[in-house]
């Protein structure tokens, strides 16, 4: 079994996520909701698969994943591959 962590620990496994680079991307309505609807029908996607594939094409950017559906469902809708 796993140890569970301490109040101190928590507290450091924060600031240590605080101090990531990581930005989140917060468009979200019912056009971004009826894109995904249309990506995860398109490509016989799971949703968060379809979140991925859209705001890469949203943002124009690359994507990097082992997952085989969702790559060649990225390939096919224009979206560049990346390499890890």
């Amino acid at each position: 079994m796993g140890e569970q962590l301490t109040g101190a620990d928590g507290i450091q496994l924060r600031e240590l996520y605080g101090m990531l680079p990581i930005r989140t991307d917060m468009i979200f309505g019912p056009d971004t909701i009826e894109r995904l609807r249309t990506l995860a029908r398109e490509y016989d996607l799971f949703a968060y698969d379809a979140a991925y594939l859209e705001l890469a094409l949203r943002r124009g950017i690359g994507l990097t994943t082992a997952d085989l559906k969702l790559r060649s469902a990225s390939q096919k809708a224009g979206v560049r591959i990346l390499r890890p």
